[in-house]
C-alpha cells in the first residue's frame, strides 16, 4: 500500500443518489414468509424483493384502499 493517494482526479460516485438507507419496520410474519418463499423461487434476496415492490408502488403512485368492510 502507498502511504498517500492522489484523489485530485477522482469523480463523484454516480450511484450516490441510489444508496439505500437502513430502516426498521414491523412486518407481519406471513408477509415476510411470502417474500422469503418468493426469494427461494427467484434467487433474489427477500429484502431486495420488498424494496423492488415498494419502489414500484412509489413510482406508480399507488394508493392503498383503507375503507374497512
Amino acid at each position: 500500500m502507498r502511504k498517500e493517494y492522489d484523489f485530485s482526479k477522482s469523480k463523484k460516485n454516480p450511484y450516490l443518489k441510489k444508496l439505500k438507507k437502513p430502516i426498521t419496520i414491523r412486518v407481519d410474519v406471513d408477509t415476510i414468509g411470502y417474500f422469503k418463499s418468493l426469494s427461494d423461487k427467484t434467487g433474489i434476496p427477500y429484502q431486495n424483493l420488498i424494496n423492488l415492490y415498494l419502489a414500484e408502488c412509489a413510482s406508480k403512485h399507488k394508493k392503498i384502499d383503507l375503507s374497512w368492510k
